[in-house]
């Protein structure tokens, strides 16, 4: 490193806030999954959530592969 090396420094923040995202799905599908094991019933509201949450979290991913594809050219 000291000779001919290099250092790279990475901001991790939109990494955090995906893994955030993701982990508030995880929690709304977990619940989602225990009602329907409960109730035995798929409700439409249940799979609107989903979906709204998807839609806010493919963004975020989309940004973060084009950030990373950047870092490997």
């Amino acid at each position: 490193m000291l000779i001919d090396g290099y250092i790279i420094l990475l901001d991790l923040q939109e990494v955090k806030a995906h893994t955030a995202q993701l982990q508030k799905i995880g929690v709304n599908v977990n619940q989602i999954a225990k009602r329907i094991n409960e109730t035995e019933r798929i409700y439409t509201n249940d799979m609107n959530e989903i979906k709204r949450l998807m839609e806010e979290v493919w963004p975020l991913e989309r940004r973060l592969l084009l950030q990373f594809k950047g870092l490997t050219k």
